[in-house]
């Protein structure tokens, strides 16, 4: 069974028990027999934090999600998949991302959800700028070593 993964960038909070729901009814009835999700937050980072600013490319960030996903859904026996990345100032607590995979085996739920959130972080165009408490902005975030080897791991098996 092949499915059409949802994404979707946007700048307003994420609705996680809608795309739940969506998920669910999206996800074969009857056939689902695990459903992983994972939600991004934004932190504080020790009260230092007053807002993150994520930017992105619009028209090739959908792409790279859509085509993120749709490698996790030629890889996995997935019943649905959605992804929603936010974009423009995000406050400590808020959401930053949604990941959710549907299928009758847990441990497809589960891969399929790892691998998506290991390229979102490491293929997606999106930058972070950190603005601070003291009212000052930040430099863009530098990407981590730790993100690439995560991501690297599924390019091996």
């Amino acid at each position: 069974m092949s499915i059409d993964p949802s994404v979707a960038i946007q700048a307003g909070r994420i609705d996680l028990a809608a795309e739940i729901a969506a998920i669910e009814t999206e996800g074969a009835f009857g056939a689902m027999g695990g459903l992983v999700t994972f939600s991004g937050y934004c932190r504080d980072e020790g009260g230092r934090l007053k807002a993150l600013e994520l930017e992105h490319y619009p028209g090739m960030a959908e792409r790279e999600l859509a085509k993120v996903a749709g490698l996790a859904a030629e890889r996995w026996p997935l019943l649905a998949c959605r992804a929603v990345h936010r974009h423009g100032l995000i406050l400590p607590g808020e959401e930053i991302v949604f990941v959710g995979c549907a299928s009758a085996h847990r441990t497809a739920a589960f891969e399929a959800a790892s691998f998506l959130m290991d390229f979102l972080k490491t293929r997606a165009p999106f930058w972070k700028r950190e603005h601070l408490v003291d009212g000052t902005i930040g430099g863009w975030v530098e990407a981590k070593a730790s993100d690439d080897q995560a991501a690297a791991r599924w390019e091996a098996s």
